[in-house]
């Protein structure tokens, strides 16, 4: 192979291995939105302790049922107390962190019953559904 060939072959090595480098790159920066146990932005986020202490479960979308056991059910992952429990009817408090949605925390599955709202940026009390929540929905802000 000629020295023109060689760099040629270089070149399509170095392009492929930095194809490579982006596409195993990809999967982590997708992580943020995982449901990991910590509040981060674009989530909306349930806490089992009141004025968001405890264990937290985020969620980055509508849950029409939290479940209520395991191993089917939506669980606090966040360090603290209440974590492992299942959300559905143990949540004190909440925070929405997203920027374009009103969330919705429902005391029945399915979006039904009496709900709390919390528009974006917005956090507190549960209210009357404390430790009564089994779901929650998105509404994009108009």
């Amino acid at each position: 192979m000629g020295t023109t060939g060689k760099r040629l072959f270089r070149a399509v090595l170095a392009t492929g291995g930095a194809v490579v480098l982006l596409a195993a790159a990809a999967p982590a920066a997708s992580a943020a939105t995982a449901r990991n146990g910590i509040c981060e932005t674009g989530e909306f986020c349930l806490y089992y302790g009141p004025d968001e202490t405890g264990s937290v479960s985020d969620f980055s979308g509508p849950i029409p049922n939290y479940g209520s056991t395991q191993p089917g059910c939506y669980e606090f992952k966040g360090p603290g107390s209440g974590h492992g429990l299942c959300v559905k009817n143990h949540a004190k408090s909440a925070r929405n962190n997203t920027r374009s949605y009103v969330v919705k925390i429902y005391y029945n599955s399915y979006y039904g019953g009496r709900h709390v709202s919390y528009n974006p940026g917005g956090e507190g009390g549960l209210e009357y559904i404390t430790n009564e929540n089994a779901s929650h929905d998105f509404e994009l802000v108009s």
